[in-house]
């Protein structure tokens, strides 16, 4: 069986891009599932993404600002059928592009100091959480505006709601796997942050209809 060929992309501002991006390449190569190539703050790489070498696009990156040239090629590879997996900043970069908050489908607004925390799991069906229930972590956890639209996979409460951890959606033919997990490497090391991680990836990268 081909293996999925994903686009691991790092960089941007606040968050250990480095060290994080060493742990979730450490994931994906665990998995033997994965063709992966990886770019740091060139991203310019996004204008090429039409040129099909990638069936997905990973990204860990934190504030920055695209140009029109940029958003179009990250965006337009989703819909034609790509898929897009955003990790934890990914929801705090961009913010001049509505097109790309649209893409991810939510906006980080804040979140609480750094602590151990119980994810539940709301879709036991899906193929990417299948088999999961409820499990700790420790992490930052990112509380977004989001649209009600994505489909909430888990969960994690703050302040007494229950706020997403983890969602899938389209964007035209194409997948979006959002996870708000993945402050630093050690939460990355997270035995089910690499699950979700592996999970969403194929899952994402699979062809669109």
């Amino acid at each position: 069986m081909a293996k999925t060929r994903v686009l691991l992309f790092t960089g941007g501002e606040i968050h250990d891009h480095k060290g994080c991006g060493v742990e979730i390449k450490k994931h994906l190569d665990a998995a033997g599932d994965f063709d992966i190539t990886h770019v740091e703050d060139d991203l310019d790489v996004f204008t090429k993404l039409g040129e099909g070498a990638f069936d997905a696009v990973v990204l860990y990156y934190t504030i920055g600002s695209l140009t029109a040239a940029q958003r179009d090629g990250l965006c337009g590879f989703v819909a034609s059928g790509k898929g897009f997996v955003p990790i934890h900043s990914g929801a705090d970069s961009f913010k001049d592009s509505e097109e790309y908050r649209a893409l991810v489908g939510g906006q980080f607004v804040t979140h609480p100091h750094y602590r151990s925390y119980m994810v539940s799991v709301l879709d036991r069906e899906h193929e990417i959480t299948d088999g999961l229930d409820e499990f700790t972590v420790t992490d930052e956890q990112y509380i977004t505006d989001y649209d009600p639209r994505v489909h909430v996979l888990a969960t994690a409460l703050w302040q007494g709601i229950a706020r997403p951890v983890a969602w899938t959606k389209q964007w035209g033919k194409g997948r979006v796997f959002y996870l708000a997990l993945g402050h630093d490497p050690a939460a990355c090391q997270d035995e089910n942050f690499g699950l979700l991680l592996k999970r969403g990836t194929l899952w994402a990268g699979k062809p669109g209809v």
